[in-house]
C-alpha cells in the first residue's frame, strides 16, 4: 500500500498528545491554520495555547511509537485514518461541532458515502425488539440506506447483522481502539464488519473499552446520520443520549412505540413525547427523509394458526404471560396447552422469554 500523506503525521501527532482537548485543538487550529503549522512550534510558543505538558508532548515528539503504529496501520489493506482535510470524512460529521480530529477505519470506505441511519437501543432488548430492529435494519440497506450502530450486544448487535447483507450495509462505531474487541461476545459480526461493512473509531489504537468513552462514541453516531431510529430503550440509557444529540445536531428522531408496562418502552415513548416520529415500518423513516422507497420484496403467505393454537395466539395477547395464566385464560391442562405453545414457538408466532413466560411476536 502507497505510504499516507505526509500531513496525516502531524495530525497524528497532535491526536496523540495526551491531555489535548477539543477546546485545545481549535485553539491551536485558530492561531496556526494547520496541524502541520502547529507541530513547527517551540514548547514554550506553544504553551500560550495548551497546557505546558501538552506543548512539550507536541513539542517533542513524546508519542512516536504510537505516531509509528497508527501510520502502520493506515498502509494496511482497507485501512485508513481520515482527518477533516480529506475529502473521504463524512461530510455530515465534519460540520458538527467537536468532529474527531482523526478517525480510524476499516472496511469499505465507501459506505460513508451513502445515506445513513442509525439503529439503537437497550443491550438487554427483548425479542421482539430484536425482530423489530432486524427488520428495520433490513429494509432500510435493502433500499440502499447505510445502518450505523455502536456494536453493543442486543439491538445495536441485531440491526449490524440485518443490515450486513444489503446493498446499503452497515458501520460500527466502537468505544475503544480500532484494534480492540468489545464486547468480546460480538468478535464474529466485528469480522464480518471489517470485511462487508466499515468499522470506525476516534480513538487510537489499543484503547481500552473505558466508560467514559461511550458518550463520545454516541456523538459520532449521531453525527454520521441523517436520522435516528431508538427501537427500545429504558430511561437512563445511553440510546436516549444518542438521540438528543441527533436532535440537536438537527437530525431526525425516531422511536418504535411499545407496551406501555415494558420498562424498554418507556424511553422511546418519552422521545415520542418530546417530539421524536411514531414509526411501525422503516417505510416510514424512508418517506419522513424523502428517500427513495424500494419496492417490497414478495413473501410466501404465512398461514395463520387455527382452531384451538388460534385461540391460545388470540388469548396470549401481545403481553408476556406465564403459562399458568394462559390454562386459565384458555381452560386447558397441561398436557394439551404446551403442546400447543411448543407449535406456535417453532412456526415463530410465540417466543419464550429467559423467566419462562411466553410472548407473542406477530
Amino acid at each position: 500500500m502507497a505510504d499516507p500523506h505526509p500531513s496525516l503525521a502531524h495530525w497524528l501527532r497532535l491526536s496523540l498528545s495526551p491531555g489535548l482537548t477539543s477546546a485545545g485543538w481549535r485553539r491551536l487550529l485558530d492561531a496556526f491554520g494547520s496541524p502541520s503549522e502547529v507541530v513547527k512550534q517551540s514548547a514554550e510558543v506553544l504553551m500560550g495555547f495548551v497546557d505546558s505538558e501538552v506543548a512539550k508532548s507536541i513539542a517533542h515528539g513524546e508519542n512516536d511509537s504510537r505516531l509509528r503504529a497508527a501510520l502502520d496501520f493506515a498502509r494496511a489493506e482497507d485501512h485508513f485514518i481520515l482527518t477533516p482535510d480529506d475529502p473521504r470524512y463524512p461530510a455530515l460529521l465534519r460540520e458538527t461541532a467537536g468532529a474527531p480530529p482523526v478517525l480510524y477505519a476499516k472496511g469499505r470506505l465507501e459506505l460513508l458515502q451513502r445515506p445513513t441511519i442509525a439503529i439503537v437501543g437497550s443491550r438487554n432488548a427483548t425479542m421482539q425488539g430484536m425482530r423489530n430492529a432486524k427488520a428495520f435494519a433490513r429494509e432500510l440497506s435493502t433500499a440502499g440506506i447505510c445502518v450505523v450502530s455502536g456494536l453493543a450486544l442486543g439491538i445495536d448487535a441485531a440491526a449490524h447483522e440485518a443490515a450486513i447483507d444489503g446493498s446499503g450495509s452497515t458501520v460500527a462505531v466502537l468505544g475503544a481502539g480500532i484494534d480492540v474487541v468489545y464486547p468480546r461476545r460480538n468478535a464474529r459480526l466485528f469480522e464480518l464488519l471489517a470485511s462487508r461493512g466499515l468499522i470506525l473509531s476516534e480513538f487510537p489504537l489499543g484503547t481500552p473499552p473505558v466508560a467514559a468513552n461511550f458518550p463520545r462514541r454516541n456523538r459520532i453516531i449521531s453525527g454520521l446520520v441523517r436520522g435516528c431510529l431508538v427501537v427500545e430503550a429504558a430511561m437512563a440509557s445511553g440510546s436516549l443520549i444518542t438521540a438528543r444529540l441527533a436532535a440537536d445536531m438537527g437530525r431526525d428522531v425516531f422511536a418504535i412505540p411499545g407496551s406501555i408496562h415494558s420498562p424498554l418502552s418507556r424511553g422511546c415513548h418519552h422521545l415520542i413525547k418530546q417530539g421524536a416520529k411514531l414509526v411501525e415500518t422503516a417505510r416510514d423513516i424512508l418517506e419522513e427523509l424523502g428517500l427513495q422507497v424500494a419496492a417490497p420484496v414478495p413473501t410466501a403467505p404465512v398461514e395463520p394458526p387455527v382452531g384451538a393454537a388460534s385461540e391460545l395466539l388470540a388469548a396470549l395477547g401481545y403481553e408476556p404471560c406465564d403459562v399458568d395464566t394462559l390454562a386459565v385464560i384458555v381452560r386447558m391442562g397441561a398436557d394439551e396447552l404446551l403442546p400447543l405453545l411448543m407449535q406456535l414457538e417453532l412456526d415463530e408466532w410465540i417466543c419464550r422469554l429467559p423467566d419462562g413466560r411466553y410472548e407473542r411476536l406477530r
